[in-house]
């Protein structure tokens, strides 16, 4: 065991984390020259197309130092905030961490909140100043602002470049230098944290664990603590860049077990797994609970597609753990599913995946976020409400409670302005604002989570030029002026496209709503009214004019009533089309919505 280290990588997004994990590998010849790529360890199209890790991943290296080998368990994480619950997995299995900060750009928000994750689980961390290799580099600024924020030495910040491979060698030596060795008992029951786990079409489902207490061997019996079933370990080995077998996995180290298991729901990240005939008393702590922050209805555009839908979601449930869905029905769009997301990014990685991976067409309806209903019956007791048809009648409610979140942005202070003023414009309350050095601020707010859900980050990014960066977590629930909008098309209201909103914002909303449909709904035979309602009440009215067929064309000269006839006659035929008419809302409609101020 005290040749074991375990680590991962932690940095804002961009900052060069999966370049630096190459470069490791490639050092410590874990793979050979003719298997590294970019961005070895992102292994799906998406993350290489988009140049972001989604996932985390775990590879095991074997270096010698001193004239001992040792075994370095590296989890290489994402940067994005969308994604933190992977980075607070990959911190529950681990003793240290590298903290990486990018010598061009600096601290950023993400920096200081992975930072933070660590230091609460107690991590030991390597600062490490990447991309020194660039012209626009300013290491010794950055250091200085590291120094600062982790109360070190600048002795003890690190210099390497993932591109050049520069520092590479005395990194690892730090890791092995610096970082304790796993503590645990290996002669203790068997007690295996669950930090991952993947669907294998073939053999069933991978689970990627540490060994925190006990070892486990091929052939052993064993229990999932959650679940309380047990199976037979099949196969167990470590994970290189392809799984190797092992007759067994010690205490401290890592490892993936596959024991046939098909049902996606009978594993749970953060799981225990333990021994049958000599169980551990209890479960290991495991990591927090994910909450989603984002609700999104995803329907198959097929109806009879809803059983394969509910699979899919099931086998991506299993590789990202922070996907949470439950069965839904519409009026609109038939059967679906109402999911739970962390933000709008990890909305969108999960739509683009079902299309990619399980070549599933969805339609997705407009995000919201789940507020807390009081009845004036029972003023105490809230109801959650995920979706705006789930608001009780307005006569009935006492108030509704909307989530809010502490935002931390970290800009230029050319910026500030526009900053604040975007925040102001999006309910924000400014708390607090302090100078990182002369010419970098950090701003905190505390905003509703509803107003960051739409276009809250790209307008961020547009105003600042790409210099802000954006960090929120949740704090609390506070009572809010909040009304339902319907959307009607032709005097039918359409419930995907409706939301909760404040009541202030309701008239442009509305408004821009309505003006949106119009631009996206094909023009039919009869006028086709859409509006914007609350309650009884309509709020903003557009209208898709009809397309004319023009019937006085055989008409040349004679009676001006030849005419009048004809039109009167169209007149009738248009008015009972509109009654019996159906107007069929485009996909893209749905999506458009969301970018309402483009």
């Amino acid at each position: 065991m005290k040749n074991i280290r375990n680590f991962c990588i932690i940095a804002h997004i961009d900052h060069g984390k999966s370049t630096l994990a190459d470069r490791l590998l490639q050092f410590t010849h874990t793979i050979s020259d003719r298997e590294l790529q970019e961005q070895t360890l992102d292994d799906m199209d998406l993350e290489r197309e988009r140049g972001i890790t989604i996932k985390s991943h775990a590879i095991q290296m074997e270096y010698t130092y001193k004239n001992e080998a040792y075994i370095l368990n590296l989890i290489d994480t994402p940067g994005h905030v969308d994604f933190s619950y992977e980075v607070s997995r990959s911190i529950a299995a681990c003793e240290g961490a590298l903290l990486i900060v990018d010598a061009a750009q600096s601290i950023q928000a993400q920096t200081i909140s992975n930072l933070y994750l660590a230091v609460e689980h107690d991590l030991e961390i390597i600062p490490v100043l990447n991309k020194i290799d660039l012209p626009s580099a300013n290491p010794e600024e950055v250091t200085d602002e590291i120094v600062n924020l982790l109360g070190c030495k600048p002795e003890d910040v690190l210099r390497a470049s993932g591109k050049t491979g520069e520092g590479v060698p005395e990194l690892l030596e730090q890791i092995i230098e610096r970082i304790p060795p796993p503590k645990g008992n290996p002669d203790a029951p068997l007690q295996a944290l669950i930090f991952d786990s993947v669907f294998n079409p073939f053999r069933g489902i991978e689970a990627y664990f540490k060994v925190v207490n006990g070892k486990i061997s091929k052939g052993q019996k064993v229990k999932f603590m959650a679940t309380d079933k047990s199976y037979e370990a099949d196969e167990v080995g470590t994970l290189k860049l392809n799984q190797i077998a092992k007759p067994m996995i010690e205490c401290g180290d890592v490892g993936y077990i596959i024991s046939g298991i098909k049902e996606a729901k009978e594993v749970k990240v953060g799981d225990t797994i333990t021994s049958v005939e000599n169980p551990a008393s209890k479960a290991i702590a495991g990591f927090e609970e994910v909450k989603p922050m984002v609700f999104a209805g995803i329907y198959p555009v097929d109806t009879e597609e809803y059983e394969l839908l509910r699979s899919a979601l099931e086998k991506l449930q299993l590789n990202d753990a922070s996907l949470v869905f439950e069965p839904e029905a519409s009026a609109a769009l038939g059967f679906g599913f109402r999911c739970g997301f962390l933000g709008m990014l990890h909305m969108e990685i999960i739509q683009e995946r079902l299309e990619r991976e399980f070549k599933m067409t969805v339609i997705t309806t407009v995000p919201n976020v789940s507020y807390d209903a009081y009845l004036k019956k029972n003023p105490n007791k809230a109801t959650t409400v995920h979706n705006p048809s789930e608001l009780p009648e307005p006569n009935s409610l006492d108030r509704v409670e909307e989530p809010y979140i502490k935002a931390a942005i970290i800009t230029k202070s050319d910026f500030i302005g526009a900053v604040m003023t975007l925040c102001i414009e999006k309910r924000g309350e400014i708390v607090n604002q302090s100078y990182l050095t002369a010419d970098r601020v950090e701003l905190i707010f505390q905003m509703p989570m509803a107003e960051v859900v739409f276009d809250f980050y790209d307008r961020l990014k547009t105003i600042s030029k790409g210099y802000a960066s954006f960090d929120y977590s949740p704090s609390g629930m506070k009572p809010s002026k909040l009304v339902k909008m319907d959307i009607m098309i032709n005097g039918e209201p359409v419930d995907a496209l409706s939301a909760l909103i404040h009541q202030d914002n309701a008239f442009y909303i509305g408004k821009k709503m309505c003006e949106k449909l119009k631009e996206l709904i094909p023009r039919q035979q009869f006028d086709i009214p859409i509006q914007a309602a609350i309650g009884a009440k309509i709020i903003a009215r557009e209208t898709i004019k009809a397309l004319r067929k023009d019937v006085t064309a055989k008409c040349y000269g004679g009676d001006i009533t030849r005419k009048r006839k004809l039109l009167e006659k169209q007149k009738e035929g248009k008015k009972r089309m509109r009654q019996i008419g159906r107007v069929e809302v485009p996909q893209s409609a749905f999506l458009a919505v969301l970018k309402i101020n483009d």
